[in-house]
């Protein structure tokens, strides 16, 4: 038997059991009933807005001195290890170069 996949699918309920009109206004009031309950002043807080001020704000963050095994790179002046030192950098002139600059 040959299906037509185009054609719009029907179920047994929809065939045997037919409602009314107050039924099924009832049922999409029952559907909307649902409150959402959405406390605006958190969505607001999550927001970035550019241009604000930030001046009353503080960073704290540990600084680490350079160690070693670690080199600064003359063009971008990034503290690298020394396993990112470019193979050509002129190591005896003092132009340490990491492997994204070279």
């Amino acid at each position: 038997m040959a299906t037509d996949y185009d054609a719009p699918r029907r179920n047994e309920s929809d065939e045997t059991s037919e409602d009314s009109l107050e039924e099924l206004k009832a049922r999409r009031n029952e559907a909307q009933s649902a409150v959402v309950d959405i406390d605006e002043s958190d969505t607001a807080e999550s927001f970035e807005l550019p241009g604000a001020d930030l001046s009353g704000e503080e960073l704290v963050v540990k600084v680490i001195p350079k160690q070693a095994d670690e080199f600064t790179c003359s063009v971008c002046f990034l503290v690298q290890h020394r396993s990112r030192l470019a193979s050509g950098s002129n190591t005896d002139a003092g132009k340490l170069v990491c492997v994204d600059c070279a």
